[in-house]
Formats: C-alpha cells, sequence, structure tokens
C-alpha cells in the first residue's frame, strides 16, 4: 500500500514543504501504521539531506502522513539500524 507524506524541513535558513507517495508493508502498517509511516518518512528525510546538502542548522519541522496525522515527534525518535 501506499501513503502520502508531508514534510516541513529547514535548511541554511529556508524552510520548504515536501510531499511524496511512499509504498509500505501492508502488515507492518496494519500492526503499527505510526511508525510504519515514521520510518518511512525518516528514509526520505535521510535522502532529502543528502540532496539538498543540508547544513548544520537542519531541523525535522513537521511531519504528516495521509493529509493529517501528524508523526513529528516519532520521526525525531527513529534511529538507524547500525
Amino acid at each position: 500500500m501506499n501513503i502520502n507524506i508531508k514534510v516541513r524541513l529547514h535548511t541554511k535558513g529556508n524552510n520548504f514543504l515536501q510531499s511524496g507517495n511512499f509504498p509500505v508493508m501492508n502488515s507492518d502498517f496494519k500492526k503499527d501504521p505510526d511508525w510504519t509511516a515514521a520510518i518511512a518518512a525518516y528514509e526520505w528525510i535521510q535522502q532529502i539531506k543528502i540532496k539538498f546538502a543540508a547544513s548544520d542548522d537542519f531541523r525535522i519541522d513537521q511531519v504528516v502522513y495521509n493529509e493529517d496525522i501528524d508523526i513529528t515527534e516519532l520521526v525525531k525518535r527513529v534511529k538507524p539500524i547500525n
């Protein structure tokens, strides 16, 4: 299944909005939709940071999925698997 994610980010003194549709595992989403969306958002934000060569002032201001479900704090708690 796909979810729509919108992120409001800040870097290099500028705020910007990005949005897109992302595939997630149906079984994972049914078990814990917010956490599954947070992981997808986190992975996408990491790609955005690389693409835009994010500066030291980079921050996540807001993350929502499926129009109105705010997962900002969850995304900030996601940690990469080492």
